[in-house]
């Protein structure tokens, strides 16, 4: 994969048994990437909580019906997602 995205090289300090672990779970990717991928995602997280207190703020917090309802609802879209998976890979078996 060529990225034409700009890159910047930038100093940090990591504890070394994290960097050993990272470094084994980044192998093909390369530790820039896995660093980056990480970085977007905590990113990503502190922008959905900065909304999900903007929320909160208008219009009060999550009721226990509610967030169950919405597991109920995560759960279904999983299974969803694993039956779909299961007959991609059965079709996939079958073109072979």
């Amino acid at each position: 994969m060529v990225s034409c995205m700009a890159t910047k090289k930038v100093t940090v300090t990591i504890p070394e048994d994290l960097l050993d672990e990272i470094r084994a779970e980044a192998a093909e990717r390369g530790l820039s990437a896995y660093v980056a991928e990480a970085l977007r995602f905590k990113r990503d997280r502190d922008r959905l909580r900065e909304l999900v207190d903007w929320l909160q703020e208008e219009h009060g917090p999550v009721t226990e019906d509610e967030r169950a309802a919405a597991c109920e609802e995560l759960e279904d879209l999983d299974a969803e997602h694993e039956r779909r998976r299961a007959a991609g890979k059965h079709n996939a078996g079958e073109a072979a």
